[in-house]
């Protein structure tokens, strides 16, 4: 008997079936594609090895700023994608390593539930039927194509994720559809290898849900790079290669890309698994869980994009974690207080907890405080003319940490300390008292809060 099936090998499945594995259970993975989920194969590890690429370059452009001199600084768009390719084979062959050293059984096909009989839940995969106690579904998500008048006629002009990892060749001009982190990713990507780059974005600012501060000092950033922004602006057709739009005053405009990018979100993936035959219960197409994951039915479970609420990969490993403890005796919830994004640009964006917006609209009183990067000599040392901020929220009464913001190199690997403070509900006075590594960028967080 399989104690525990999981459907979708991502950071969901595939750190829950790690987890379940050393913790003696017996687990079956189910995976369609290949191991790793979109994070590993279309997201997070591909772009993430671009953006470094394109960060390299730029470094090596400006290298004059340090005194270093370069006769001539060029780059190889094949060998980029060919490094990115090889660093994602890398990556999925681990996962797959760590499945087997935790005796993970991983079934590679498309699964299916039939149902439940007096044994336990029934799983279909390549003819075969297996039966489990318990069944995680960690299918994730897909870009979401909004149905605009004339996109489908466009044909390979239209890009998702996944195709635009696919190119082979640089387009001249792009035009993304979408501002948020995904479009902006690919736009600082693009903007570093000379692309021209168009973003049309319906909200009134780019990386709407982060902190508007600094969503507004990240856009300045890349207009002075070159990229062009339309902003509150509505999408109404495609015609070919131009995009149609409305313009904040009524007004129609066009902007015009060798490719067109569409990164206006993502949708649970759901269909074709059989749900119904389990009777398990969808909020508006993703599968609803409560703090443990659980679904409305005995025994199965849901984490990461499929449940529609935090897609993030670190967010769906947690989940995964979460669920692995109750089914082996540890009581455990999902908490979301604390899960950190970040944005990859350069510079980049990070933040965890309340941002003022949110803790206006709850009622939340608090204090704040801020200092630019150029406070930590470590920023100033290594980011020459970089500008950066450091915003820290805490509660008005007691001065707990409700949330942290920042935009600057390197803020994705600092931002975990603001977790942990928020996590662990730390105050002004106790996060005083962490000594922090000097000289380090991260002394900014110690600095801002000295500041209040």
């Amino acid at each position: 008997m399989i104690n525990l099936a999981i459907i979708g090998g991502g950071p969901g499945g595939y750190v829950a079936a790690e987890r379940a594995g050393a913790k003696g259970l017996n687990v079956v993975l189910f995976e369609k594609r290949d191991l790793g989920g979109v994070c590993l194969n279309e997201g997070c590890i591909p772009t993430k090895t671009l953006l470094y690429s394109a960060k390299i370059y730029e470094n090596a452009l400006h290298g004059d700023k340090y005194g270093i001199n370069a006769s001539e600084v060029t780059y190889d768009f094949g060998k980029i994608v060919a490094r990115k390719n090889k660093v994602v084979r890398k990556l999925v062959a681990g996962v797959g390593a760590k499945m087997k050293a935790h005796n993970v059984q991983i079934i590679k096909g498309e699964a299916y539930t039939k149902g439940r009989s007096g044994n336990g839940i029934e799983i279909e995969c390549n003819g075969e039927t297996f039966l489990a106690e318990n069944l995680l579904i960690c299918t994730g998500s897909e870009a979401f194509v909004p149905p605009i008048p004339g996109i489908q006629e466009a044909g390979d002009i239209i890009l998702t994720n996944r195709e635009i990892l696919a190119l082979k060749e640089q387009p001249k001009s792009l035009v993304i559809i979408g501002g948020g982190v995904i479009g902006m990713e690919f736009a600082s990507f693009y903007n570093s290898l000379g692309t021209e780059v168009t973003v049309v974005e319906m909200l009134p600012e780019i990386l709407g849900g982060l902190d508007s501060e600094i969503s507004a000092m990240l856009l300045d950033i890349y207009a002075k790079k070159g990229i062009k922004f339309q902003l509150a602006c509505k999408v109404t057709h495609v015609n070919g290669n131009e995009v149609i739009y409305q313009t904040p005053d009524g007004a129609t405009a066009s902007a015009s890309g060798e490719k067109i990018l569409v990164s206006v979100g993502r949708k649970a993936v759901t269909a074709g698994l059989g749900l119904e035959n389990l009777g398990v219960q969808l909020d508006r197409g993703a599968i609803k869980v409560d703090e443990k994951m659980q679904t409305n039915v005995p025994n199965v479970f849901a984490a990461g994009d499929v449940t529609g609420f935090s897609m993030l990969a670190h967010t769906a490993s947690r989940e995964g974690e979460v669920v692995v403890n109750n089914l082996t005796g540890r009581p455990d919830k999902m908490r979301y207080n604390a899960i950190p994004g970040v944005v990859y640009t350069n510079p980049e964006v990070a933040g965890v907890g309340l941002t003022e917006a949110e803790a206006q609209n709850k009622g939340i009183a608090y204090r704040i405080a801020k200092l630019p990067m150029a406070y930590a000599g470590r920023f100033v040392a290594e980011n020459e003319g970089g500008n950066g901020l450091c915003k820290v929220l805490v509660g008005a009464e007691h001065g707990e940490v409700l949330g942290v913001h920042m935009l600057g190199n390197p803020c994705s690997e600092m931002i975990y300390g603001a977790c942990m403070a928020i996590e662990q509900e730390m105050t002004l006075k106790e996060m005083e008292e962490v000594v922090f590594p000097h000289p380090t960028v991260s002394e900014i967080f110690k600095e801002t809060i000295f500041a209040f």
